[in-house]
């Protein structure tokens, strides 16, 4: 085998085992076989539909990217890393967040490569150019986050550049047998099931039930756990979505961990095809209200288009529907320094971009 033909099978990942099995049985998502919903979950699409959805989503992927490519700022390193009581954020688009609470730089799904599907006959193009050299520019990370092990969420080549750089990985339960398999030390890494925590001093990191699936080849899908994640400090609480469809879990969580000061809700890459699994921007604003988030920032959206709807629509749906529902929105810029008390200041970045 080649070089190519090497780090092509090196995209699935870990394989999952008989002792793997047997420690995924103590979770109560695990029916024996895979990880499972808290409510029924249904993709609907048929073998017959698959070939039309396929060209349709392939044709007229350039009418729905921007005209040139997305800039995204140069961190200032100084400016991230000072200490600060509030807590601070970059988004790179799409779902990848570096946050900085208490002193520590998290990165949550960092997928800063090229292309956000390495396996398919065709690419899927990231709206910015050059991204994977971002890295090279990030502080040491204390945490590497892992919400659930989808393409667009680990990047192999982005895992690679960025191994070096970090700490500890927190993931959901079973995606530590991929890293294993890249060469992550285990002592390094910590899996999560549904509503599992960890503390380093005084931040309390919190698993959270979301209604999606997983798997990164034909034979491991839902063979790990997928969910978003929980911040809480003895001043902040902030919730990350992580993917998912609606369902009465946002409510459980507010009730649970909430409420929370801040949330990055998931919004963008829907279709009536996969609703189950990927909100519309109406009901994500409604999952931000559901879980009790005071300001709302919609990821999930700004870097691929992984879904048959224009680039900008789920942030301009996303915002008509909080005007309606009195939800405070944030909006930065790609790789804008932002701090997570600020609201109200309104940037619509995207629409002075065609």
């Amino acid at each position: 085998t080649n070089n190519y033909q090497m780090s092509f099978l090196k995209q699935f990942g870990g394989k999952i085992t008989k002792s793997l099995k047997e420690k995924y049985s103590n979770s109560s998502q695990w029916d024996g076989a895979k990880f499972f919903n808290l409510e029924e979950t249904t993709m609907n699409i048929s073998f017959q539909d698959m070939p039309g959805l396929l060209r349709k989503q392939l044709c007229g992927r350039s009418d729905r990217a921007p005209k040139g490519p997305l800039t995204v700022e140069k961190i200032d390193l100084e400016t991230f890393t000072s200490h600060s009581d509030v807590p601070k954020a970059i988004w790179y688009g799409h779902s990848a967040l570096c946050l900085r609470i208490n002193d520590k730089t998290i990165l949550i799904d960092p997928m800063l490569g090229p292309n956000a599907s390495p396996i398919a006959p065709f690419a899927t193009k990231r709206f910015s150019e050059n991204t994977l050299s971002i890295i090279d520019e990030l502080p040491a990370i204390d945490i590497l986050m892992y919400s659930h092990d989808h393409y667009d969420h680990i990047d192999y080549d982005s895992f690679k550049r960025l191994s070096a750089k970090i700490n500890k990985y927190f993931v959901a339960l079973g995606v530590g047998r991929h890293l294993v398999k890249w060469g992550v030390d285990p002592d390094k890494i910590t899996e999560f099931d549904w509503w599992q925590n960890a503390e380093i001093g005084d931040l309390k990191i919190t698993f959270t039930p979301s209604r999606h699936f997983s798997g990164r080849g034909v034979s491991d899908r839902a063979k790990s756990m997928w969910g978003g994640w929980v911040f809480t400090t003895p001043k902040h609480n902030i919730y990350f979505s992580g993917d998912g469809g609606y369902g009465s879990h946002f409510k459980e969580i507010g009730k649970q961990l909430g409420p929370f000061d801040f949330g990055f809700i998931e919004c963008g890459q829907y279709n009536e095809l996969w609703h189950a699994i990927h909100m519309y921007p109406e009901e994500a604003a409604q999952a931000a209200i559901d879980a009790g988030v005071k300001v709302a920032m919609p990821v999930h959206w700004g870097a691929f288009s992984l879904a048959m709807h224009h680039w900008k629509e789920p942030i301009d749906r996303f915002i008509a529907e909080a005007k309606i529902k009195n939800l405070d929105v944030v909006t930065p810029s790609l790789g804008l320094i932002f701090d997570l008390e600020s609201k109200g200041k309104e940037n619509y970045w995207w629409r002075e971009v065609e």
